[in-house]
């Protein structure tokens, strides 16, 4: 049967068709939907989680690789940091069922802090990846990739970009799945257990491994050859090879050469492919591995080629690539009309300036207004992290002064308190986050007797990928209702002795409670719960009485909730994004805004 879904589905589905056995990941843009997918369709015999974090999901599935079971890892290239630890040490254990890590990256980058290139990690770790150009290639790029690990005994790296993950097709896939039958884990420590010795001699089959593969991939499907024997070529990888083959649809006697496995590099392929070649461009998003690698292809067998791409300035180094883009680098290095360069856009409209902002109604809003009215006066420094509440360095709120990875908050704040006594201290964590990776901050703070105060905004769910479940919510992947992880209880006992739990909406004891904290040394903990507004959404709006309303604006000024604008010399607020949160009846100094859905009623 035939399904319409997602580049994500797609590898999801190619995945099941694999008979994936297990299935674990962290949620992150662009891959989260992969294993929301396995969830939707039938997967009976494929254990299913969200992990904690992507170090604890690669070292689930890494034993089940070991048992002869096939596994599926996902994340986005930032996650990979998070499971370089396992990674590279399971690339020197290697594996007896199939381990595929998906690494979705990022070019942009969309929604993500640096933008990172996995294909460096498959070469750093000395593994195999994979570069599909399109969701229906992942469907069976994803298969080949189990093949690989298993025959080789090696994990495999799948790097999907955004454009791929996110673009729709039409899949034909079976009615049913089967997981794989396996042989279950076989004790043999010479094998399992990591050692220096078996480190240095496993280490030396690697690279002899590695050049067998790089001869198979040679051969492999999607390494390709299209046009005519044109002394310039094109090379390219991943979706851009997509846009170059449509940019060179009415001009096939160029030609157009793909490398669909960066690493190991296929070196006979390209020998080959480059035949008659005098010059050509390369086309990759992110770093310019393929490249580099035809650079030192070029230097070791002397090749008479002039290479084109990033090094030299002809490529851009940063962003995605487009199909725009593409066409106008190839007419600029071919000479030729695409129909894709120049394209006349002066007619369109400017699209509208639409900033990220926290919802209407979202409690983080609430939970920063509090923190800064009590920090009025005071010097105070505020450690953002990675979610949703990285929106809160939007004017007005002004209340993220750093923010650079998972967990990062609340040891940066810590770090901060050593070196700047004189300040306040306070971190910003999700709950999501706190179980991913705050935790360990937490116990470095108690033990290296930090004066910090920990700010939990738990909203009951991991809110910026997709409303994945995770070990606070009672829930899990397999459609289970679990123990719920308290993380009040969970921070008493990592010993922080003071820790509050408050409803951010009820601001005035927020704002008691925060300056209490401020006052006392230590490491202190502030729980802000209240769920997301997308939800558990109020039926009750906030209204104005315009009778009452002055027009001071405050409190647009001091909240900026996306709900409330002016027009006609008022404050209006927008029935159809308004939650009736109540934080704005708190602000407003004539009682002009009224709402019976917390905060207080001023009507």
């Amino acid at each position: 049967m035939k399904e319409y879904v997602m580049g994500n589905g797609a590898i999801a589905l190619g995945s099941l068709c694999a008979g994936v056995n297990l299935v674990a990941g962290y949620p992150g843009t662009p891959s989260s939907e992969i294993i929301e997918t396995v969830s939707k369709y039938p997967h009976e015999g494929v254990h299913l989680e969200w992990s904690v974090n992507e170090k604890a999901a690669l070292e689930v599935a890494a034993a089940a690789a070991y048992s002869g079971a096939r596994a599926l890892v996902t994340m986005k290239q930032m996650g990979l940091n998070v499971a370089s630890d396992p990674l590279m040490s399971v690339a020197y254990i290697g594996v007896k069922g199939g381990l595929v890590i998906v690494s979705a990256d990022d070019p942009g980058p969309i929604s993500s802090q640096p933008e990172q290139d996995t294909r460096r990690y498959a070469d750093f770790c000395r593994i195999p990846v994979f570069d599909p150009a399109s969701a229906e290639e992942a469907y069976r790029m994803i298969q080949d990739a189990f093949e690989y690990s298993e025959k080789y005994e090696t994990p495999v790296l799948f790097r999907p970009t955004t454009r791929v993950c996110h673009a729709y097709a039409s899949i034909e896939i079976p009615e049913k799945y089967s997981a794989k039958d396996y042989e279950g884990f076989v004790k043999d420590s010479r094998r399992w257990v990591i050692f220096p010795r078996l480190s240095y001699m496993n280490h030396g089959k690697l690279e002899k491994r590695n050049v067998e593969i790089a001869k198979d991939l040679s051969a492999y499907k999607y390494n390709t050859v299209e046009g005519g024997n044109s002394e310039k070529a094109v090379v390219a990888t991943g979706v851009s090879y997509a846009y170059a083959k449509e940019c060179l649809r009415n001009h096939a006697d160029i030609k157009l050469i793909r490398i669909a496995t960066a690493f190991p590099f296929p070196e006979d392929f390209a020998l080959s492919a480059l035949a008659g070649v005098k010059e050509l461009i390369c086309l990759e998003e992110l770093s310019p591995y393929v490249e580099e690698q035809l650079l030192k292809l070029a230097g070791r067998h002397r090749l008479d080629i002039e290479i084109n791409g990033k090094l030299n300035g002809k490529v851009p180094h940063n962003g995605e690539n487009s199909v725009e883009l593409t066409g106008a680098i190839l007419k600029s290095f071919l000479g030729i009309d695409t129909g894709f360069d120049g394209i006349d856009v002066s007619d369109t409209p400017e699209l509208p300036v639409r900033p990220p902002v926290l919802c209407a109604g979202c409690p983080h809003r609430a939970s920063f207004y509090a923190v800064k009215k009590a920090m009025e006066g005071r010097k105070a420094f505020f450690c953002g992290d990675i979610g949703c509440y990285t929106l809160g360095n939007a004017m007005p709120l002004d209340m993220v002064d750093t923010c650079l990875c998972m967990g990062a908050g609340i040891t940066m704040a810590q770090g901060f308190n050593h070196t700047n006594s004189d300040a306040v201290c306070f971190s910003f964590v999700g709950d999501s986050t706190f179980f991913a990776s705050g935790m360990t901050g937490v116990v470095n703070a108690v033990y290296n007797e930090a004066d910090t105060i920990i700010c939990v905004l738990d909203n009951s769910t991991t809110a910026m990928t997709g409303h994945q479940p995770h070990p606070g919510t009672g829930r899990n992947m397999m459609g289970n209702i679990v123990d719920t992880v308290d993380i009040a209880k969970v921070l008493e006992g990592m010993g922080v002795k003071k820790v509050l739990t408050l409803d951010p909406f009820e601001l005035d004891k927020c704002i008691t409670a925060v300056r209490e904290c401020a006052d006392e040394k230590g490491v202190k903990a502030i729980i802000f719960k209240s769920p997301c507004i997308a939800i558990s959404k109020p039926e009750t709006k906030a209204s104005i009485d315009p009778e009452k309303c002055i027009g001071c604006k405050k409190c647009i000024r001091e909240i900026g909730c996306p709900a409330l604008s002016f027009s006609g010399g008022k404050v209006v607020i927008d029935a159809n994004t308004c939650t009736g949160c109540g934080l704005c009846t708190n602000i407003c100094p004539t009682g002009a805004i009224a709402s019976q859905c917390g905060g207080k009623d001023k009507s």
